[in-house]
């Protein structure tokens, strides 16, 4: 097994106090951000900030699915999604750049050994980059 890792960023135009608290709100903002490769989207605790639950459906390929439940966890400068069903973990970080911010969304997970391993950590990074990027385009156009 290999660490796979899947990483994007922008910029946004608002401050990263301001970019943090949406990634973190998971009642009003993130639904209303997320692409359409993720479905049954659901708050199962709290639903903003630490300590929430969320859980999902992530449709990474015509053929994969994976059921995430994610344990939510804020810092001053991050929000990090760890799955229950999985290794995965995404980070949202969010940094200041000039007047706005720079966020890096960034997943790994321990991905399958052998020929499958091999193909998932050369394609599943691509994939995962658009999906990333499709939902930091749609958080930019929410808040920036």
């Amino acid at each position: 097994m290999a660490q796979v890792t899947a990483s994007v960023d922008v910029t946004i135009a608002a401050p990263p106090a301001d970019v943090l608290a949406a990634l973190a709100d998971y009642v009003d903002v993130r639904p209303a951000i997320l692409p359409e490769a993720y479905s049954a989207y659901d708050v199962l605790e709290n639903g903003t900030g630490d300590g929430t639950v969320v859980t999902w459906q992530l449709q990474a390929t015509k053929k994969r699915v994976r059921h995430v439940v994610a344990d939510v966890a804020v810092t001053t400068d991050a929000v990090v999604e760890s799955d229950r069903n999985s290794t995965m973990v995404t980070t949202f970080s969010v940094a200041p750049d000039g007047a706005g911010s720079k966020v890096t969304a960034r997943t790994t997970w321990e991905g399958a050994g052998g020929i499958g391993g091999f193909f998932e950590k050369t394609f599943a990074p691509i994939g995962l980059g658009r999906i990333h990027g499709e939902l930091l385009s749609n958080l930019a156009a929410r808040v920036g």
